[in-house]
């Protein structure tokens, strides 16, 4: 392979800086990489695809879902659910601007290129295959933000008239992503044990991803009108998938070490030779190229109180089946539950560093802090961009819960297809299985609230298999997107509380019996742990509802001196979500002014 930067840049792209009026599908900087002397060779093809990967990476959060209880950062749903994002200052979050479509002219201008490459057909039919692979990603992610989008699929000129062509209709992009991932799984070459390269097998899983997320977004939201033309694209789904786990290639991993074997798939310095992982990003100290997992860990996120209701008991009932369950304490919610909760969420007494002295979770924040992505070994967080654990991009678990929810939402589902895809999920960390009869007899009424929209003979099951999905994918980067497609939104609406506390004064997070925090109302009364011995007192890592002046500090008690913690801003900002307006994102102002055949849609229009 030839040796380049991490970017590579096309001289015809270059020149003067052109007006602003073509600066979402600008140019690129000028080198002396040009069309005339490039593209020649399948290497060429190869040396240019490979600048593509910036645009493919894992997730470790869920910001800006229902899965997180306050997030410090600026978040952009955060701010829409307060009513202050507009066509006006949208710009600000990108999406429409010159950096957000920047990428799609690099694949396309090597697509525009490619007729003069000489050489195996194969390799060429393959590198094509990745361009297109990389198209349909980016225009999945336009679809789901803007539903209709301008579809381009040559590189124009600055002066090109389509440049300011109107919105495609979504029936027209959704097509054509669907035709790049069918060109691409029949071209790319399977990988050859590098599984940090797009190959056929990642061209499946995105076109699995693809299939579900459109066919649900047809089938859930009236407003888009091609509820009638949904059932294609969850086949594609199913059709995917099948392929995928008909390989033989990709198995979950299960060793019998339970939670040990979920937890691998997130920490491990390597995760070559794991037969769960279909692609991956590879860090390495020696190349220089390193993550930030480590701030996963009560830096600026915790996880929300219905995330960790969510997971069930170990007897596989529901957590909120069970006698007292809203005014379970900290340590309480974690006993006898799916070991992937603990995996996700940091427990009881977890040591972050190996040597016994027990993580202390920061109620300010929610208490509930991520410990999924957390690297165990100290060795591996070594600073900003230093720490050097391998993460998935597309797993197999993904894969598995894309075919049971497709043949559910198909109505044509079987417990045989339950058993050979949730319940490997659940066999992994020795959760008891789910039975379709079970979960159809009596469908949770908690999950029922949660997701109205799910009716029918299967809602049982369905709702089953979004609590297997929020639950196994927990903090990868998919909930938001699961949310929007189901038409879920009003979860959004929902202020997101942290953990359960009794009562003002001392609590014991650690599981140890010796109370390791105080909540307290304001520094100047501290009597709610007035009694407690001095060398208890002092070790207490202590918070206030307000400080010494009397002003109200980010969080506080839903009953003032007792219940789940909440945050002052949705007390003082009410959340709202606006149906179906807020499923979209406007266009910026300045694109309508430079553009006048786009337009608004979904009430954004004024």
């Amino acid at each position: 392979m030839k040796k380049i930067h991490h970017f590579i840049y096309i001289s015809m792209f270059a020149a003067t800086a052109v007006s602003c009026k073509k600066e979402f599908l600008d140019r690129f900087p000028q080198t002396d990489v040009t069309k005339e002397t490039f593209f020649n060779t399948p290497q060429d093809l190869e040396t240019y695809s490979n600048t593509f990967y910036e645009y493919l990476g894992p997730g470790w959060d869920d910001i800006n879902s229902d899965n997180i209880s306050s997030y410090s950062g600026s978040g952009e749903v955060d701010v829409l659910v307060r009513g202050t994002i507009n066509q006006s200052n949208v710009s600000s979050w990108g999406g429409w601007n010159r950096d957000a479509w920047a990428p799609l002219r690099r694949f396309n201008y090597m697509l525009d290129n490619v007729g003069k490459t000489t050489g195996d057909p194969v390799a060429i039919r393959h590198y094509i295959g990745i361009a297109r692979f990389f198209r349909a990603q980016f225009y999945m992610g336009k679809l789901a933000r803007y539903s209709d989008v301008p579809w381009y699929s040559t590189a124009l000129a600055t002066n090109d008239e389509s440049l300011y062509k109107a919105r495609d209709p979504r029936s027209l992009v959704a097509d054509s992503i669907l035709n790049d991932l069918n060109y691409a799984v029949e071209n790319i070459k399977p990988d050859e044990g590098n599984r940090t390269r797009v190959s056929k097998w990642s061209a499946l899983a995105l076109l699995a991803r693809f299939g579900l997320s459109e066919g649900t977004w047809r089938k859930y939201h009236a407003e888009l009108n091609l509820g009638n033309d949904h059932t294609r694209f969850l086949e594609r789904a199913v059709w995917a998938a099948d392929q995928l786990m008909a390989s033989g290639r990709f198995a979950i991993n299960n060793t019998g070490k339970g939670a040990e074997d979920y937890r691998a798939l997130f920490v491990s310095t390597s995760l070559n030779g794991n037969k769960e992982i279909i692609q991956m990003r590879d860090y390495q100290q020696a190349l220089g190229v390193g993550n930030n997992t480590h701030t996963v860990l009560g830096w600026t996120w915790s996880l929300s109180h219905s995330l960790a209701a969510t997971y069930l008991m170990k007897d596989g009932t529901p957590f909120t089946s069970q006698p007292g369950y809203l005014t379970k304490d900290f340590v309480s919610i974690f006993e006898n539950r799916d070991p992937r909760m603990a995996e996700t969420i940091a427990p009881p007494g977890f040591s972050p560093n190996l040597d016994g002295k027990p993580y202390i979770a920061k109620p300010n924040l929610g208490g509930y802090d991520q410990v999924k992505f957390y690297p165990r070994n100290p060795s591996q967080r070594l600073g900003w961009d230093m720490n050097y654990s391998a993460l998935p991009i597309f797993r197999f678990a993904e894969t598995l819960l894309i075919y049971a929810e497709a043949k559910a939402e198909l109505g044509a589902i079987t417990q045989a297809d339950i058993d050979k895809t949730v319940n490997l999920l659940r066999s992994r960390v020795q959760m008891p299985a789910l039975s379709i009869a079970a979960a159809n007899a009596q469908p949770d009424n908690v999950l029922a609230l949660q997701y109205p929209d799910v009716t029918g003979a299967l809602k049982g099951l369905l709702l089953e298999i979004r609590r297997e999905r929020r639950v196994e994918l927990a903090c990868e980067g998919f909930r938001y997107a699961d949310l929007m497609r189901w038409k879920a939104g009003k979860r959004l609406e929902d202020a997101q509380a942290g953990m359960y506390v009794p009562a003002l004064g001392a609590l014991d997070i650690t599981g140890d019996g010796v109370q390791d925090i105080a909540i307290l109302a304001s520094p100047k009364d501290e009597s709610p742990i007035a009694g407690l011995p001095d060398n208890i007192k002092k070790n207490l890592a202590k918070f206030y509802l307000k400080d010494e002046n009397g002003k109200d500090n980010n969080f506080n008690l839903k009953n003032g001196t007792s219940g789940n913690i909440y945050f002052i801003r949705d007390r003082d900002q009410p959340r709202s979500f606006v149906e179906p307006k807020y499923y979209y994102r406007p266009i910026p102002q300045e694109q309508l002014l430079l553009n006048q055949n786009l337009k608004q849609i979904f009430g954004w229009e004024s």
